[in-house]
């Protein structure tokens, strides 16, 4: 899990708006913060903060675009923005992501009190994961191990 949260760094964070309604938002500074915590920097997350700040139920999907798996999370959040928690994450993202102090507004810790796993129905019909990685890079047009970037022209042949 840990792995394809810190690969990934891409999490989709799912929160409850004040009218009960559902909202989904990309956070690309997503990665895990120990054992039991995620967290994502707020850095144009007013929106999400505010929806957090008065309900602290959050879950966050994490999934790999390539393989079609990854994970779903569930859990509590907590926003802050100065005291140690603020401070030792920021440095973190400081050294980790070379995020400027300056661009966090406030950082979000998520007890994760459930984890599922997240796999694409393309393996229902007995896909390997060689198989889904291959269509899925050839879709994207990134290289995978062994394969060529998929290109309309390839640089040295017409």
């Amino acid at each position: 899990m840990k792995r394809v949260v810190r690969g990934q760094r891409l999490g989709f964070v799912a929160t409850v708006a004040a009218d009960g309604s559902p909202c989904v938002s990309p956070k690309g500074t997503t990665t895990v913060w120990d054992d039991e915590h995620l967290v994502f920097a707020d850095i144009r997350s007013p929106g999400t903060v505010a929806n957090l700040e008065r309900d602290p139920r959050v879950e966050v999907n994490v999934v790999d675009p390539i393989v079609r798996k990854g994970y779903r999370f569930a859990g509590r959040a907590t926003v802050h923005r100065v005291g140690r928690t603020f401070d030792d994450v920021v440095a973190f993202y400081g050294r980790e992501y070379d995020l400027a102090r300056e661009r966090i507004r406030s950082v979000v810790l998520i007890r994760v009190e459930r984890a599922l796993a997240v796999v694409s129905p393309a393996y229902d019909t007995g896909a390997t994961e060689k198989s889904v990685r291959a269509r899925w890079a050839a879709h994207h047009g990134v290289a995978v191990r062994g394969m060529r970037r998929r290109s309309a022209t390839v640089p040295g042949r017409s």
